[in-house]
């Protein structure tokens, strides 16, 4: 057995038992790329991947304002209630600590591992949501530099 796979392995037996299936795919996807001889890519996946999911996510969140469900009148408008500007805020907040996040994970990547395996026990045992690793990386980061654990 090559014991390099088994952050991996955990990860996956986590999901699973989690019900994560985007971590599973993701563990089950980087498990089988060197099975499969395809081990030239990872090193393009390593640097390249965090960029290429933020590009498909965004696609998904503004796919309705392509569908046309979401009209400039009603971008407008969630400025005008307490609840719409403190989203604003919020968004803009999370995706500065987002940004955080990868720039931590970067200098820190052991940490990655950590961070799935806290979001997968969350969902699996306090019946909680996945949140991305970049905004859970961004607070580790917010956390580390407040309390001086981390030189940069």
């Amino acid at each position: 057995m090559n014991w390099d796979s088994l952050p991996l392995l955990i990860i996956l037996a986590l999901s699973i038992i989690g019900n994560n299936h985007t971590v599973a795919v993701a563990a089950l996807v980087l498990l089988l790329i060197p099975r499969l001889g395809l081990e030239n890519y990872l090193p393009f996946i390593d640097k390249h991947g965090i960029n290429i999911g933020i590009v498909i996510l965004t696609i998904a969140v503004l796919s309705p304002v392509a569908q046309g469900h979401i009209a400039m009148n009603d971008m407008l408008a969630i400025f005008k209630s307490p609840v719409g500007f403190l989203a604003v805020v919020i968004g803009v907040f999370l995706a500065w600590v987002a940004g955080q996040g990868v720039i931590f994970m970067k200098e820190s990547p052991e940490t990655v591992s950590a961070l799935i395996i806290g979001t997968v026990i969350g969902v699996c045992f306090f019946r909680g949501l996945p949140v991305g690793p970049l905004i859970a990386g961004g607070l580790v980061a917010l956390l580390v530099n407040v309390l001086g654990l981390f030189k940069r």
